[in-house]
C-alpha cells in the first residue's frame, strides 16, 4: 500500500537551482584557503614578510596571526580588480540564472588567469608546457589552468625569495658588522644578537621598513 502525503512536494526550478548553488557555493569555500595560498598573490607576500621577520632576528615579533593577517589583507588589495571582475562577468550573472555553470566557469578562469600569466616567468610556462607534451597557445587565453596554476607558484616562489634576499643581505651586513666589532674588542662572550637586534631595528624604524616593504610588494604586481 502507498501512502501519499499532500504535504510533501518536491518543487524543480528555482528551488533546485537555490540548492546547486548553495553546493556549489559550500564546496568553493572549501577550497577557499587552497586557493588562495595558491592562485593568487598571498604566496609571495607572506614569504617576503617572513623574511623580513628572519633577517630581524626577532622570532616571533610580529606573531604568525599578524603576520598571516597582514598578508592575507595585502593579498585582497591586490587580488580586488581580478575579484571585481570575476564577479562582474561570472559569479553575479550565475548567481541571476543568466550563465551555465560551465560557462561561469570559463568567465571567472579568465581574469584569473590573466593575472597569473602577468606574474608568470618564460621559463616556468616552458617548462610545464614541456612536460606535459601539450602544444604551446599562440594566444594567452588559450592556456590552461593546469598549466598556468603550477607555472605560477614556481614563479611565485622564484620571485618571493629573490625579493627576500634583497631585504636579508642588508640585516645580515648588520649582525656580521656587529661580531666583527665585538671580537675586535674581545668580547667574545657577548652574544651578537644581543647588541645587532635593537640596531637592526632602530635602522629598520629610521628607513620606515615596513612602508618600503609593502611598497616593493605592491609595485612588485603592478
Amino acid at each position: 500500500m502507498i501512502l501519499a502525503d499532500p504535504a510533501l512536494s518536491l518543487q524543480v526550478g528555482a528551488g533546485g537551482s537555490a540548492a546547486v548553488k548553495l553546493f556549489l557555493l559550500i564546496t568553493a569555500l572549501s577550497f577557499a584557503s587552497a586557493l588562495a595560498v595558491s592562485l593568487t598573490s598571498f604566496t609571495r607576500i607572506v614569504i617576503v614578510l617572513s623574511f623580513a621577520r628572519q633577517g630581524l632576528g626577532a622570532a616571533q615579533l610580529p606573531p604568525n596571526q599578524v603576520l598571516i593577517g597582514l598578508a592575507l589583507i595585502l593579498s585582497g588589495f591586490v587580488m580586488a580588480p581580478t575579484a571585481r571582475r570575476i564577479h562582474t562577468e561570472a559569479l553575479g550573472p550565475y548567481l541571476d540564472d543568466k550563465l551555465a555553470p560551465a560557462e561561469a566557469f570559463e568567465r571567472a578562469a579568465a581574469p584569473l588567469r590573466e593575472f597569473m600569466l602577468r606574474q608568470t616567468r618564460t621559463e616556468d610556462l616552458k617548462l610545464f608546457y614541456e612536460a606535459s607534451g601539450l602544444p604551446r597557445p599562440s594566444r594567452s587565453e588559450e592556456v590552461p589552468l593546469t598549466v598556468a596554476a603550477p607555472a605560477f607558484m614556481v614563479s611565485e616562489l622564484t620571485t618571493a625569495f629573490r625579493m627576500g634576499l634583497f631585504v636579508l643581505v642588508p640585516l645580515l651586513v648588520i649582525d656580521l658588522l656587529v661580531a666583527t666589532i665585538l671580537m675586535s674588542l674581545g668580547m667574545m662572550m657577548v652574544p651578537p644578537t644581543l647588541i645587532s637586534l635593537p640596531l637592526k631595528l632602530a635602522v629598520f624604524l629610521l628607513a620606515d621598513g615596513w612602508h618600503l616593504l609593502v611598497s616593493a610588494l605592491l609595485r612588485s604586481f603592478a
